[in-house]
C-alpha cells in the first residue's frame, strides 16, 4: 500500500491493539520513508510497503521498554509515475490538472497546468521573458503546458512573428489556441484578392477598366475586411480568470453577457470553457452586428478612397463614359448589411467545417481550408457584385 503525507516529517501515532484479550497495549511501527519527485507533481513523502505487513500486539515486556517489529516488511520500489497509480494519488495532484475548475475533459489534447516555478524554469531554459498577464496567470493558478510551449517555440521563431506575440495579446491568444491562424489569414487575403479580380472583371464585362477605382475600392476593403472576418470568429486562448467588470444598468449586462459568448456558433469546447445553445445562437447574432459595422467603417473609407479617386481623375480629364460618382454613405451601408447576413454566415460555417476536418482529418485540414476559402470567396464576390447592381451602388 501507499500512504502519502506532506513534505516536512512525520510522527506515527500509537496504536492500541484491538483484541480484547491484549486492550491498551502499545504498538510501536518502523517506517522506512521515501521522497517521491514527479516533473508534474510538487515534491511528497510517501511510505509505501509493497506487501501488507502484519502487526503483533507487544507482550508483558512492553512496559519495560521493547516494542516489537514489523513483520513481513520488503523495502518498495520508488515510484516515478505521477499519476497517482497505486493508491493516494487522488489528493497530491492539487498542482496538477483540475486547477481551473475542470471537468477533466481535454486533458490529452491541452495538456496538464504547469505551476508558476515550472513556468519560469522553463521560459528561462529558452531565454524567453514571459508577457505580464501571463506571469500574472501563472502565479494565480498556473498556464495550460500547451500554450506555454506555443508561446516559448513561436517566441523562437524570431521577428517580426516573435515582436508580434510580444506586444499584441489578441494575435498572440488566437495563435495560442489555434497554430495555423495566420495561415488561414494568409489564405483568406490571398485567395479574396484573386477571386475579386476575376469575378469584378467577368461581371462588369467590358466596363472593367471604366470602372476600375470601384474595383480597387473593392480590393483594398476587402483586404482589410478578410482580416477581420478571420479574426473575429477565431478561438482564442482564455488565459487566466480575470474577472470583466461591465458598468451598471443595461450596457454592463450586455458587455458581462457577450463577454460570455463563443468566438464562433462552432467554436470548439475546451476544458474550462463551455457554451450552452443559446450562447451559440447568441454568437451568431453578436458577430452579425460586429461584422455588420466593420463592414460600414471599412466601406466609409474604401469608397471614399474610391470617389476621391474618380473626383480627382474627372477633374483632369473627363469622358462620356464616366459613370456617376457612387453615393459614400449608401455604399458603406451596403458593405454593412452584406457582411453581417452574407459574410456572417458563409464564416461561421467555414469555421465549422474546419473545426471539423482539423478534429477528424488533421492530414488534409490546410488543403482544405484552401479548397473551401476559395470557393467561398469567389462565391461572396460575384454575390457582392450582385447586391450593388440591385441596391443602385454600382
Amino acid at each position: 500500500m501507499s500512504l502519502c503525507i506532506p513534505a516536512g516529517g512525520f510522527t506515527a501515532p500509537n496504536l492500541h491493539c484491538s483484541s480484547h484479550q491484549r486492550t491498551g497495549r502499545n504498538v510501536a511501527l518502523k517506517f522506512t520513508v521515501f521522497a517521491n519527485f514527479s516533473p508534474s507533481n510538487k515534491p511528497s513523502l510517501r511510505i509505501a510497503a509493497e506487501n501488507p505487513f502484519r502487526i503483533q500486539c507487544a507482550g508483558p515486556d512492553t512496559a519495560k521498554g521493547k516494542t516489537s517489529q514489523l513483520e513481513d516488511f520488503e523495502e518498495p520500489k520508488l515510484d516515478h509515475g505521477g499519476d497517482g497509480g497505486g493508491g493516494g494519488g487522488g489528493e497530491g495532484d492539487d498542482g496538477v490538472g483540475g486547477g481551473e475548475g475542470d471537468d477533466g475533459g481535454g486533458e490529452d489534447e491541452f495538456g496538464p497546468i504547469v505551476n508558476y516555478d515550472e513556468v519560469l524554469m522553463e521560459a528561462e531554459s529558452r531565454g524567453v521573458v514571459l508577457p505580464a498577464d501571463l506571469i500574472e496567470a501563472a502565479k494565480a493558478e498556473g498556464l495550460r503546458r500547451v500554450f506555454l510551449t506555443r508561446y516559448l517555440d513561436l517566441q523562437s521563431a524570431g521577428w517580426p512573428l516573435g515582436f508580434l506575440m510580444r506586444n499584441f495579446s489578441m494575435l498572440r491568444n488566437r495563435m495560442l489556441a489555434d497554430p495555423s491562424f495566420l495561415f488561414k489569414v494568409g489564405t483568406e487575403v490571398v485567395i479574396d484578392s484573386c477571386c475579386a479580380t476575376v469575378a469584378e472583371y467577368r461581371k462588369r464585362g467590358k466596363e472593367f477598366w471604366a470602372e476600375f477605382e470601384l474595383y480597387m475600392a473593392d480590393l483594398l476593403v476587402g483586404i482589410v475586411v478578410d482580416v477581420a472576418l478571420v479574426g473575429m470568429l477565431a478561438p482564442y486562448a482564455r488565459i487566466g480568470k480575470k474577472q470583466i467588470r461591465g458598468g451598471s444598468g443595461f450596457l454592463g449586462s450586455m458587455q458581462l453577457a457577450t463577454a460570455a459568448l463563443p468566438s464562433s456558433v462552432f467554436e470548439a469546447e475546451r476544458p474550462g470553457v463551455k457554451f450552452s445553445l443559446q450562447q451559440r445562437a447568441a454568437s451568431l447574432f453578436y458577430k452579425g452586428v460586429l461584422y455588420g459595422a466593420v463592414g460600414f467603417g471599412c466601406g466609409i473609407i474604401g469608397q471614399g478612397i474610391a470617389n476621391t479617386i474618380m473626383t480627382a481623375k474627372r477633374s483632369i480629364k473627363k469622358s462620356e463614359e464616366d459613370i456617376p460618382v457612387p453615393p459614400l454613405i449608401k455604399s458603406a451601408a451596403l458593405w454593412g448589411v452584406f457582411l453581417g447576413i452574407s459574410s456572417n454566415v458563409r464564416y461561421q460555417i467555414i469555421n465549422g467545417l474546419e473545426n471539423l476536418v482539423e478534429a477528424r482529418i488533421p492530414q488534409v485540414a490546410k488543403p482544405f481550408t484552401v479548397g473551401i476559402r476559395f470557393a467561398n470567396n469567389y462565391y461572396g464576390g460575384v454575390q457582392f457584385i450582385e447586391w450593388a447592381k440591385l441596391s443602385g451602388v454600382q
